[in-house]
């Protein structure tokens, strides 16, 4: 009998649709006990070490108790052409679903590139094949980036390429409040073609975008590769190992628009016109360690923003660390906060070299606690205006090229900001981060933050491909634990 599991099922979706309404008391059941009742995720911190002190996290728990939120609500909000925004982010999008400060939400997300093997990552998933359709009379989403309605590519122009489920408001979140989302779970996306049961799968495309695109040193000079990567979706095997890997063939898309490059988020890629490479990285173990490249809030500063730059609200950083057990928090700069999130990854190095990670569908389970501005004073978030990493050994700041782009470069930001990135400016910002953190929220002087940073602290290259590059720093927790509170 299908349970949701049997895409051979003619009844599948529905099937899917119950399993998930039966599971869900039960999933709402298990978060609360293991994670509200136990004062969240903070539990998982080691030595309860986090930066809500605990007058903050009362403060903000009252507030939400005041409002008749005490019992907290968990929400499924799926992936499918209704629930996606493709290659941007915006102030002006209508929410999913709006939801209390402590409420749960499990979000699907899609990979971009899931059309790079369509059997293996769209076929039979009624969600992902609404999403990719794409024939001459209609696309399931038409607007694919932040550019213009009638860019040659078609809309948007692929100026912004990563699919994003939401957005999720949160009601009372105003700008100067703070925002800390918990990522509770993270799990792949099953194939649903029977043909590849128990399996997920992600695409690596080594692109143009890439950092090595320019300084090959073999073969046909310049050239796209995509590597096909295969992940146990069960959970019982934590590699990923390559399938096999082609020359970008260059496509036609349906609407007769030729595609030398990958220059337009989800080309269907026809692979009649491919030759696999199936001994690609023969012997080799991936780890996996999944996590979402593109999460974040809705900037103030234009209608619409390309995806791609991250910037203070979040967005695209592209950091593995962001993965299950983390803690984000961000600054709210739009009503409502406008939580969105998709670029799902299976693995990733900093730096995301060739311009990819192993982009491959996944499902997260996040808590979204909201920190009022009048309870922040004195906190180590009063002065948060950038996104901040926690995880249960590290606190992790990012730093950019630009820190606000969109506010530093005026009017043509969205364009200018890929061409004046660069890794000593990113290095610049993150090192100005961190000493404010450890000054503001440590205590030390500026002279002890500095003389920490040079030998306690990891600066490493968290991106150099999405146009505002990055560079993170990263402090352990417990080199302050016997420092007085």
């Amino acid at each position: 009998m299908c349970l949701g599991d049997d895409p051979t099922c003619a009844a599948f979706a529905e099937h899917r649709l119950r399993y998930r309404r039966d599971m869900e008391p039960e999933r709402r059941a298990f978060l609360k006990s293991t994670f509200a009742a136990t004062g969240g995720a903070a539990a998982m911190l080691a030595g309860g070490t986090t930066l809500v002190s605990p007058a903050l996290a009362q403060a903000s728990a009252a507030k939400s108790a005041a409002k008749g939120a005490g019992q907290t609500a968990h929400y499924l909000l799926p992936a499918n052409a209704d629930t996606v925004h493709w290659g941007y982010f915006s102030k002006s999008l209508k929410p999913q679903v709006e939801i209390d400060s402590g409420d749960f939400v499990t979000i699907e997300t899609l990979t971009h590139h899931a059309n790079d093997d369509a059997e293996r990552m769209v076929k039979g998933d009624p969600g992902a094949e609404s999403v990719f359709l794409w024939t001459k009379e209609k696309k399931g989403v038409a607007r694919r980036g932040a550019g213009p309605d009638d860019a040659k590519l078609g809309p948007g122009g692929g100026l912004g390429v990563h699919i994003c489920t939401g957005p999720v408001a949160i009601r009372g979140a105003e700008p100067g409040d703070v925002l800390e989302v918990r990522i509770l779970d993270v799990a792949p996306r099953p194939s649903a073609n029977p043909q590849f049961k128990g399996l997920a799968f992600g695409s690596n495309a080594a692109a143009w975008w890439g950092y090595h695109y320019k300084d090959l040193l073999t073969g046909d000079r310049p050239r796209e590769v995509v590597t096909i990567y295969e992940i146990d979706a069960t959970g019982r095997r934590d590699w990923a190992r390559a399938a096999y890997s082609f020359r970008w063939p260059g496509v036609t898309d349906p609407n007769g628009v030729e595609h030398p490059t990958i220059d337009y988020p989800g080309l269907p890629v026809d692979h009649a016109k491919t030759t696999r490479n199936f001994e690609v990285l023969k012997g080799i173990r991936l780890p996996i360690r999944p996590h979402f490249g593109t999460m974040g809030l809705a900037p103030a500063e234009a209608e619409m923003v390309n995806s791609i730059p991250p910037s203070y609200t979040g967005g695209n950083i592209d950091n593995w660390r962001i993965g299950k057990g983390a803690t984000m928090y961000y600054p709210v700069a739009v009503p409502g906060a406008l939580f969105s999130v998709g670029d799902p990854h299976a693995s990733q190095g900093d730096s995301e070299l060739c311009g990819t990670a192993i982009e491959c569908s996944l499902t997260g389970t996040f808590q979204f606690i909201l920190h009022k501005k009048a309870d922040l004073a004195g906190t180590s978030l009063e002065s948060l205006d950038f996104p901040m990493i926690e995880t249960a050994e590290d606190w992790v700041l990012s730093g950019f090229s630009y820190p606000n782009y969109l506010r530093d470069l005026g009017p043509d930001a969205q364009s200018a900001i890929f061409e004046k990135s660069s890794i000593d400016l990113a290095m610049r910002d993150a090192f100005r981060k961190m000493r404010q953190f450890l000054m503001h929220a440590q205590g030390l002087t500026e002279d002890e933050a500095i003389s920490l940073m040079s030998i306690a602290v990891d600066f490493g290259i968290t991106q150099v491909v999405d146009g505002n590059w990055g560079v993170h720093a990263i402090v352990k927790k417990a080199i302050f634990a016997e420092r007085p509170a």
